[in-house]
């Protein structure tokens, strides 16, 4: 079957300036959410943003309209660097609840220009997490979510895509984080948030399977391979379409500690790789609902 590109939920709002990123000059935020603070030294001057974005002290966000997400939308820009089409840099969500390794792959990537895109603001459940901490020393905006008790500061669902599409988000990948994205985020990001999993899917999945609970869980049924998967989110935990997956062998000996670690090494790698793939519009859908990644090399091939 021929398949046919599809992407959908973007948005773009033309009038918002925008806030180089001093990590990556390429890289851009806009800056009406933010607080700028100065740190200078004898030897540097360095330019922290601290963001205070809770349902409490949100203020107006500007409405952006945005295509119907059954629609067909196309990245590609008419200019042309010599005979070759370029696509524009995406614009990229990161949420995570621990200590995002998956999370500094993507950016290193972005930074180094393996990936035609920006982490652009990282979402998280836990404010002292790694992962957060991580972004706070890149410059990177953090956002909590969702609302709780140990969090009161965080916003509620209807002001996260608020925030989103302020940010001018084009996609969204979860790194690591623990809780269940809801309806209105699925909604305004259709078929545009993904999720990185440590099993190959749909065999060690579903609410309750994350982290070491997922290769303890391996080890135990005496399966042979484990490895990661990638797939589409969708309201349920772990049941979107499967878009990529790496096979790790399960040794005889081996413990949860050293599965966990084989298979993470493989999810860094992966990410990046699918992360490229979107960012360059390689991702398409087959007439029966299969996404599949397109061959950079060759664009008749896909896998």
């Amino acid at each position: 079957m021929e398949p046919q590109s599809l992407f959908s939920g973007f948005c773009s709002n033309s009038i918002t300036p925008l806030y180089r990123n001093p990590q990556n000059p390429l890289s851009s935020s806009p800056p009406s959410l933010s607080f700028p603070c100065f740190n200078q030294s004898k030897h540097q001057v360095s330019f922290e943003m601290q963001y205070f974005l809770s349902s409490q002290r949100l203020r107006s966000v500007r409405r952006l309209l945005c295509k119907n997400s059954v629609e067909k939308v196309s990245n590609l820009v008419s200019e042309k660097e010599g005979s070759k089409s370029w696509v524009k840099r995406k614009r990229l969500a990161v949420f995570v609840s621990g200590g995002g390794s998956n999370f500094r792959s993507i950016n290193q990537a972005c930074i180094e220009g393996f990936v035609n895109g920006d982490v652009v603001v990282l979402v998280t459940n836990k404010h002292a997490c790694g992962g957060a901490q991580y972004a706070r020393d890149k410059g990177i905006p953090v956002i909590l979510f969702p609302k709780t008790k140990d969090e009161p500061d965080g916003l509620s669902p209807d002001d996260l895509v608020k925030v989103l599409r302020e940010f001018e988000v084009d996609f969204i990948l979860l790194a690591g984080y623990l809780k269940l994205i809801p309806a209105e985020l699925i909604r305004a990001y259709s078929r545009s948030i993904f999720n990185i999993h440590p099993s190959l899917l749909p065999s060690f999945g579903g609410k309750g399977y994350y982290g070491m609970k997922v290769h303890k869980a391996v080890i135990a049924s005496g399966a042979r391979y484990s490895g990661a998967t990638i797939h589409f989110v969708d309201e349920h935990y772990d049941t979107g379409r499967i878009l990529a997956q790496k096979i790790v062998p399960v040794l005889a000996n081996d413990t949860a500690e050293e599965l966990a670690a084989r298979v993470l090494r493989e999810e860094h790698k992966l990410y990046v790789e699918v992360t490229t793939a979107l960012c360059e519009d390689r991702i398409v859908w087959r007439e029966d609902g299969v996404p599949l990644i397109q061959s950079k090399e060759n664009p008749e091939e896909y896998y």
